[in-house]
């Protein structure tokens, strides 16, 4: 059956009746940039989107690559494609190569015509695109610094690596958590962070990551910035928990809180560990124990795949667990049968239940759960968009929404669809909305222009 022309073609193209986030990912790139899905695997020496998805998933390993020169250069190549006509460089005429733009250095065009033709649009994006290209590489060091020991580099001749550069330490609250409105009141706590971004940006890492790729060495107050973005959307995902727990008066030092961080995936769990949510306890300092139970399909192995609390939590501590399933299935699973205790707020990261039908079976069951059981639940999108479609959604599911807006502690890293650059950039937890129990009927019209996107 693998070799079959129609099981391979569907092993490098999933399609969108599924409950993984990245088949949406995949999918999108195979219908905007025909062949991509299959240049990233072959990239990757990975034969099919299986190795794929178990490679990310920590079950096996993410490539094989002899030093980090072809690591490095074999996820840039995962890049190239033009973004005047969509084609790879499979696709080209003779003689045609790829060349990228000198400025951004993160699109390719095929020819100077393409590139012509696109720049009015490419011009709009091109600088906010070379803070995009890298982030990219220095988000790595988000995951060098996760080893719990100093580790050889993939070329056993070089020498040890430090370890531990990114997230960068933080400070302890100076301010009540009520007063902290922002990333402004936030940094006003933290003094200058000058010394602890030049330690990331004079780091071992930082040395043989620029070393490595096919691209000139930022200017080291690029790098800080970077840096800084990058850690600002680590820190996002604790802060917008905080804030969550704030619009819905959930007081930590009155009795444990439990959080499910539900639809948690990739971004949320691959190289996670124990202390990823640590800010929540400057924010809530001697609180009396706070738990976050990660619940998704694409859920990573690791130290926080571990038993979820079935009551209270250690104080002053909290305390992260995980479950790789369907949000409703934990449910059923664990809080039904009190082998969890029950959520006193359920909270996700860029849900993406508006994007596809085909998700439907994954939070169309849990979104109704939410409701009928009159959970407190708040959401983060990536932009103005996903709010509106999300918000639609949740109306049409007759969802008492409590509240909408930009999200005050969103990520200042910006985002680019991989496949589409030259569109305006999304943020992680740029908006939010919160919702809690069934909307009263009185409440509840809808107009003659309303489109169902659900069946109920």
């Amino acid at each position: 059956m693998a070799g079959k022309s129609p099981a391979s073609q569907e092993s490098l193209a999933p399609g969108i009746d599924g409950v993984f986030s990245d088949r949406l990912g995949f999918y999108f790139m195979e219908s905007n940039v025909p062949g991509l899905s299959k240049v990233i695997l072959n990239k990757l020496n990975m034969k099919d989107y299986g190795e794929y998805r178990a490679a990310v998933e920590g079950k096996t390993k993410r490539g094989a690559f002899r030093n980090y020169k072809e690591m490095f250069q074999k996820m840039e190549e995962t890049f190239k494609f033009c973004v005047g006509c969509n084609k790879i460089s499979e696709h080209l005429s003779e003689g045609q190569t790829l060349k990228r733009c000198v400025k951004c250095l993160n699109v390719y065009y095929c020819t100077k015509e393409c590139q012509k033709k696109n720049w009015p649009q490419h011009k709009m994006f091109c600088k906010m695109l070379r803070l995009v290209a890298v982030d990219r590489l220095v988000e790595w060091l988000m995951f060098t610094g996760r080893e719990k020991t100093a580790k050889r580099p993939l070329n056993s001749n070089s020498e040890h690596l430090t370890h531990g550069d990114l997230p960068f330490p933080t400070e302890k609250w100076t301010r009540p958590q009520g007063e902290v409105k922002g990333w402004d009141d936030w940094l006003a706590m933290q003094g200058d962070l000058t010394p602890r971004l030049d330690a990331v940006v004079s780091s071992s890492n930082m040395g043989v990551l620029w070393t490595n790729v096919s691209r000139p060495r930022p200017e080291d107050a690029d790098l800080r910035q970077s840096v800084w973005r990058i850690e600002s959307e680590f820190l996002s995902r604790a802060l917008t928990v905080g804030m969550a727990m704030r619009l819905f008066c959930l007081n930590p030092w009155s009795k444990p809180i439990t959080i499910h961080l539900v639809g948690a995936g990739l971004t949320e769990t691959m190289g996670a560990r124990l202390t990823d949510f640590d800010e929540l306890d400057r924010m809530y300092p001697g609180h009396q124990g706070i738990e976050v139970v990660m619940v998704g399909p694409e859920v990573v192995d690791g130290p926080i795949m571990r038993t979820p609390l079935t009551s209270f939590g250690p104080k002053t501590k909290t305390y992260i667990s995980a479950y790789k399933g369907l949000y409703h299935q934990f449910y059923e699973e664990f809080v039904e049968t009190k082998e969890a205790a029950k959520p006193d707020l359920v909270i996700g990261f860029h849900p993406g239940f508006h994007a596809t039908q085909g998700l439907r079976e994954g939070w169309l069951p849990s979104l109704l759960l939410l409701r009928d059981f009159n959970i407190p639940s708040f959401f983060s999108v990536f932009n103005e968009m996903e709010l509106s479609s999300s918000l639609q959604i949740l109306l049409e599911l007759e969802m008492n929404i409590t509240g909408s807006g930009p999200n005050p502690f969103a990520s200042q890293k910006p985002e680019a669809v991989q496949s589409s650059p030259n569109n305006p950039p999304s943020y992680c937890n740029s908006h939010f909305l919160c919702f809690q129990g069934l909307l009263e009927q009185e409440q509840f019209q809808p107009t003659d222009n309303y489109k169902t996107l659900w069946t109920v």
